[in-house]
């Protein structure tokens, strides 16, 4: 491997590594004080706000990761432009496309390290953040969860605890539903099955239910259930996909698949991660198109303002597509591919005479 490679890859992994160190810094210290707000009710030991905190940095320094590339990037260049070393690489007769390359592969690997690797541990640890949290939080007595035997509901209401299985979902209606509802004790008091339940409030309609209750068996019209749950509430509990690895997103859009609930938000979740990778290289791309077409600028200041105003501009964006994609406005795979299809475009124009700048 030439010298030169060698020194361009080193030090693009330094100023990767230094704006990632400052952020995860951030990151940690931020969400510590929101911890330290949240259990500030609870009497818990010292620690707990700091481990917390640990748990849940992983995953959002992976949300913010293409605007860390891009700042690192703008920091490479601005090391190599203090230094002169980019007027070296031209008089030595590398051109600004092999730089630019050479950056852009470098970025695309990290990508792939960070989906493969740093993604899977990073949503175990929201994983266990999330169930710790919730054990703290007011709803911590309810839960609703997916799995290959369909959907399941634990509930508290008032002194009753419910547990609910549906075989699916229709729009608004849990289809094959068994209920068992216990005393305090967990005594069984009584038990529901219904072909059809309106959940569209928390007040439930059972239409049709046999009910059984002290060894006998007795069937109505309709009744009503009280619970703490509707169909927008089960959908909130479900789109927290970043505490997922990515092989469980894929089980999680079969089991959907199994009780016909729709899967957008889990394929908008997967595109973003298999994306991700080529997101990087674009971001690396526009980052360093962008430091070419302003090295004669002396202000550092100006370019690294330039830079933030790029990361806010294309985060709205992309979160624009995102809500597109996962109200069904648009396909999933183009609210997460049109973003960077469109910054493709806009790195191919700006790439135009990039040699003579």
């Amino acid at each position: 491997m030439k010298t030169y490679i060698l020194f361009i890859i080193k030090k693009f992994l330094i100023s990767f590594l230094y704006i990632s160190s400052i952020m995860i810094s951030l990151i940690f210290i931020i969400n510590l004080l929101s911890e330290i707000d949240f259990f500030n009710r609870y009497k818990v030991e010292y620690y707990l706000p700091i481990y917390m905190s640990l748990l849940n940095s992983p995953s959002l320094f992976f949300e913010i990761l293409p605007f860390v590339i891009l700042i690192s990037t703008q920091l490479f260049f601005i090391s190599l432009l203090k230094n002169n070393e980019l007027q070296v690489f031209k008089y030595s007769g590398l051109k600004n496309s092999k730089i630019i390359t050479l950056i852009s592969s470098i970025a695309l690997a990290l990508g792939l390290f960070f989906i493969l690797f740093f993604y899977n541990f990073s949503s175990n640890f929201k994983m266990l953040y999330l169930e710790i949290k919730s054990n703290y939080s007011v709803d911590g007595k309810y839960l609703a969860v997916v799995t290959k035997n369909g959907l399941w509901i634990k509930d508290k209401v008032n002194n009753s605890n419910i547990i609910i299985n549906a075989n699916r979902f229709e729009n608004n209606f849990l289809i094959d539903t068994f209920i068992t509802e216990f005393n305090q004790n967990f005594e069984a008091i009584r038990n529901i099955k219904s072909e059809k339940i309106n959940m569209i409030e928390k007040n439930w309609i059972i239409f049709n239910p046999t009910i059984f209750e002290k060894n006998s068996k007795y069937n109505l019209d309709s009744m009503y259930l009280k619970t703490n749950f509707d169909y927008k509430t089960i959908q909130s509990l479900f789109s927290n996909l970043s505490s997922l690895s990515l092989f469980k997103l894929f089980e999680l859009k079969k089991n959907y698949l199994k009780l016909n609930y729709s899967t957008t938000e889990v394929n908008v979740q997967i595109q973003k991660i298999i994306s991700y990778p080529i997101y990087l290289a674009m971001m690396t791309l526009f980052s360093a198109i962008l430091m070419f077409n302003t090295r004669y600028m002396k202000s550092f200041v100006i370019k690294v303002s330039l830079g933030f105003l790029a990361s806010v501009i294309i985060y709205y964006i992309n979160n624009f597509f995102n809500v597109l994609g996962t109200t069904e406005k648009i396909s999933y795979a183009m609210s997460v591919w049109f973003p960077i299809i469109l910054l493709f475009f806009i790195n191919s124009i700006m790439l135009i005479k990039i040699n003579e700048k």
